[in-house]
């Protein structure tokens, strides 16, 4: 069974109890037998932990996925990010938060069979795809209005979050590398996935486009529940990266784009 890569999925929770089951029965369904679940919880107050523990204690056999839980305080949604990525075990981490789920069964089992990955060679530096968005009771809204680009590629991000940070699977040493930086409050993800890009086209490693829908994601997140302090703070990454004539220029396009959307 090691000739299959271990992938980790990081669930960060905080007073999750209303949409935390779907987001663990979306991982206790897969079919991909070598998975590692880490639970990342900031001391909630609700029934959260009450779902954890059955959770664990179904999954407690021998043919069971890898679930660690952490519980404990943290500075924030990147700060417990970053715990997850220091205690991740597997060969590629991805993000599954509260409310999100994978998109079928046979997801994760899909997209390894799409990498061709052997253990011994410089494997593809992030695996990616396409999100569905779903509201609060996890019904299918629509299909996610930015599309996961055919060859993803560092400067793919001038366009915007072209793939969600839900179906960004990096590969654990260059997600370790790179920890979420605390000083922004909502785009860090944003910041984090270029970093690993740029990183990974350092060391000329591939992206894979495994042109699979990878997750179910609930649309009302931080990010949209703060949605104006968000574009700010991701013009301020924008400029970082690609530099303040190209970040106003670029979103000065979106703007425009959403004052003549029909």
């Amino acid at each position: 069974m090691k000739d299959k890569p271990l992938i980790t999925l990081i669930t960060v929770t905080y007073n999750a109890a209303l949409t935390i089951e779907r987001t663990l029965q979306s991982v206790e369904e897969q079919t991909y037998p070598r998975i590692e679940h880490l639970i990342i919880d900031g001391c909630s107050g609700d029934d959260t932990m009450a779902h954890v523990q059955r959770y664990v204690e179904r999954n407690t056999n021998p043919r069971g996925h890898i679930i660690r839980v952490v519980r404990e305080p943290d500075n924030g949604l990147y700060d417990a990010m970053n715990k997850g990525i220091n205690l991740a075990s597997g060969d590629y981490l991805a993000f599954l938060n509260a409310g999100d789920r994978l998109h079928e069964p046979t997801t994760i089992s899909q997209m390894v069979e799409k990498t061709g990955w052997q253990r011994d060679r410089a494997n593809y530096a992030v695996l990616y795809g396409e999100t569905d968005l779903v509201d609060d009771q996890g019904r299918f809204l629509r299909h996610r209005r930015l599309q996961a680009p055919e060859q993803l590629t560092s400067r793919s991000f001038l366009q915007g979050m072209l793939v969600c940070h839900q179906s960004f699977y990096a590969r654990t040493d260059l997600a370790r590398a790179v920890p979420y930086d605390l000083r922004y409050r909502y785009s860090a993800d944003y910041d984090w996935c270029i970093r690993i890009m740029l990183r990974a086209e350092r060391r000329r490693l591939r992206f894979l486009n495994t042109s699979l829908i990878l997750t179910d994601y609930l649309s009302e997140g931080l990010t949209t529940k703060n949605h104006r302090r968000s574009l700010l703070e991701r013009l301020r990454v924008m400029a970082h990266h690609y530099g303040w004539p190209r970040a106003l220029g670029q979103h000065l396009w979106f703007v425009v784009r959403a004052i003549v959307k029909p």
